[in-house]
């Protein structure tokens, strides 16, 4: 990015369908705006957000039928992965920053940090900063509710979702030392969730990502997978603890706004292969209660 300090630069960003790497990609837009930059986002979930990044200019996400022609305008795109969402990009436009290379930096850095990183390194935007620009709409009030624990028991895909029996005995054993569990899901996951009512476990109908945002500002505590969700708790700087199949990627892919721990499930297993197989068998109720008293502590 040659002409990365040409404040007459138009850039647009274009993020994945996923919510964290979304998130994360937003801090490079909001970095380049704050340097004069004129920054346009495409993106789905940011779209539903869009009330939360004011200033930025966030249209719905690119189709791979219009990619071109929308992008085509633009001195530069920047995306975090090489064919997501537009496949072939840098064939597809002269001046395409791809940055999945950071994913894989022999880093100690969270991605956040990383792509801040990037923005003071590559992009020669110095006083660039982890924050990706979300603000909390008026009328919210943040840690509203400090006993409400929200816990996201599901995630993108299964290998990356602690034993559903387990999240429902981590609530119970909240619920018994005052505090009040309420578990997050999709409307389409609702139905294999519902019986933690009978528990006097909440599953609050929440809908849009907008609806979820407002109602995890208001949160005293998140507790849950690998998953956007987590991310976006950190944004709204509510106290995370997330659970994690290896150190590896817990490294890399841990929220990294707001205070928040990891916990990783069997650490100590020898290769890879078991542990991303069996971590959700090693991690023990008793170690989520753990760490939560740990982050309570380190939140206070």
């Amino acid at each position: 990015m040659q002409h990365a300090n040409d404040s007459a630069l138009n850039v647009a960003v274009t993020t994945s369908p996923a919510l964290g790497d979304s998130l994360l990609l937003m801090t490079v837009a909001r970095n380049l705006q704050l340097s004069g930059k004129t920054v346009t986002v495409f993106s789905q979930h940011m779209r539903a957000l869009r009330d939360w990044f004011p200033g930025i200019d966030i249209q719905p996400a690119l189709r791979d039928d219009d990619a071109d022609a929308l992008l085509r305008p633009f001195d530069t795109v920047i995306q975090l992965h090489a064919n997501r969402p537009v496949p072939r990009l840098e064939q597809r436009h002269p001046d395409a920053l791809v940055l999945e290379h950071l994913c894989r930096a022999p880093s100690t850095e969270p991605m956040a940090g990383r792509l801040a990183q990037f923005c003071r390194e590559s992009l020669r935007l110095h006083h660039a900063e982890p924050g990706n620009g979300l603000a909390v709409p008026a009328g919210l009030i943040h840690r509203k509710h400090r006993l409400r624990v929200a816990i996201h028991p599901t995630a993108s895909t299964p290998d990356k979702r602690w034993l559903a029996p387990r999240f429902v005995r981590l609530a119970l054993e909240l619920k018994a030392k005052g505090f009040e569990p309420h578990f997050i899901v999709t409307d389409e996951e609702r139905a294999d969730w519902e019986h933690v009512q009978q528990h006097g476990i909440g599953l609050p109908r929440l809908g849009t990502l907008d609806n979820v945002a407002a109602w995890l500002v208001e949160s005293g505590w998140f507790i849950g997978n690998d998953s956007g969700i987590g991310h976006l708790a950190s944004c709204l700087r509510v106290p995370t603890l997330s659970l994690f199949m290896r150190n590896g990627i817990a490294r890399t892919w841990r929220p990294g706004w707001g205070a928040g721990k990891v916990l990783v499930g069997g650490a100590w297993l020898p290769t890879g292969r078991l542990k991303e197989r069996c971590w959700k068998y090693a991690l023990s109720v008793n170690q989520v209660l753990r760490a939560f008293q740990q982050l309570q502590r380190e939140a206070a």
